[in-house]
């Protein structure tokens, strides 16, 4: 049998990253015949594929923001099942990142590759946690690839808001989440917490709310603004983040602006948009968890795509692990 490098049937196109041996490709920016799409965010799933393999979460995640044609057919595939695709197999494991997000496990000629997607190490409640899978090569990603970049445990952040609630009883507290996945996991945070009161949500994080409660995911009471004339005083609102400071937002009682972000680790970011409390909420590894789960794979080499690579690479050289940038175009962070 002729030995392949990887790189000879694992590679990025105009189209996106592209298995030949399979002939499919991992969340391309562009319409494809198969796709394998780790999860729902819009920087990653697509609509126009004639072909979509992806959990079964993530294909009703993809219907409801795309239309039910998004693709021409879907295959589910549950974790850890294993599909045939000619020479290749594969499967999916639990990214950690939001509901029903995947890695992507290829086995091809006694080699080992996993695409992990966005992911986080922390506990979510919102959906399974990442699983450490072994392999050859490990493609990354490095959205928060710099040492800056240590997230707050989310719990310790959701006391500081209640604190805010608590000491600013006649205010607002409108707080900006991206529709998926930030959403829900500030709302099951809360409950945690013990906050029983009804949560407030903006009518764009309506569906997704929905589809959460509908697949199992305990939400608490939670009511569209646009139902009450109250200027909801001491109330938890929830938004997207380009409606923070928004005309919608002025029906609110003197609001206070909340962003649950990453990126709220950057003072200034906070500054800019106007923020006067800033939790450090993600979805995505901080740097330290980078280091640790590239460390807990075990490969050899380590690709890092749309992120701060550089930096990344540098650590991987440092670490004695070969570290190549992957140029994937698209991508945008919508979960952050």
């Amino acid at each position: 049998m002729q030995h392949l490098q990887i790189d000879q049937w694992l590679y990025t196109n105009t189209t996106g990253l592209y298995c030949s041996a399979g002939q499919f490709y991992i969340d391309p920016h562009r319409p494809a015949k198969l796709s394998v799409i780790t999860h729902g965010h819009a920087d990653h799933a697509r609509t126009g594929h004639g072909c979509v393999i992806a959990t079964p979460e993530t294909i009703r995640i993809m219907q409801i923001r795309m239309g039910r044609n998004a693709s021409g057919a879907y295959i589910p595939l549950e974790y850890e099942e294993r599909y045939r695709v000619g020479s290749v197999e594969i499967q999916l494991a639990p990214a950690g990142h939001v509901l029903g997000s995947a890695q992507v496990v290829i086995d091809y000629r006694d080699r080992r590759v996993v695409i992990s997607g966005d992911y986080k190490r922390v506990a979510d409640p919102t959906c399974l946690p990442f699983k450490i899978i072994p392999c050859d090569v490990f493609v990354t990603e490095a959205t928060f690839g710099l040492p800056v970049f240590r997230h707050e445990p989310a719990e310790k952040e959701i006391t500081r808001l209640l604190n805010s609630v608590a000491t600013e009883p006649r205010r607002t507290h409108l707080i900006g989440v991206y529709s998926l996945g930030k959403c829900q996991r500030i709302m099951t945070l809360l409950r945690n917490a013990g906050y029983k009161r009804p949560i407030w949500i903006h009518g764009a994080l309506k569906s997704m709310c929905d589809l959460y409660c509908e697949l199992g995911v305990n939400l608490g009471r939670y009511y569209l603004v646009s139902t009450t004339k109250d200027k909801l005083a001491g109330e938890i609102v929830l938004c997207p983040p380009s409606a923070l400071n928004s005309r919608w937002s002025q029906r609110l009682n003197n609001p206070l602006i909340v962003l649950a972000s990453g990126w709220m680790r950057i003072r200034a970011r906070a500054r800019q948009r106007g923020v006067e409390l800033p939790l450090i909420i993600s979805d995505h590894a901080d740097w330290y968890e980078l280091i640790q789960t590239i460390r807990e794979t075990n490969a050899s080499d380590v690709w890092v795509t749309h992120g701060r690579e550089e930096a990344l690479i540098r650590q991987l050289e440092l670490m004695g692990i070969n570290g190549r940038s992957l140029n994937v175009l698209g991508r945008e962070d919508e979960s952050e």
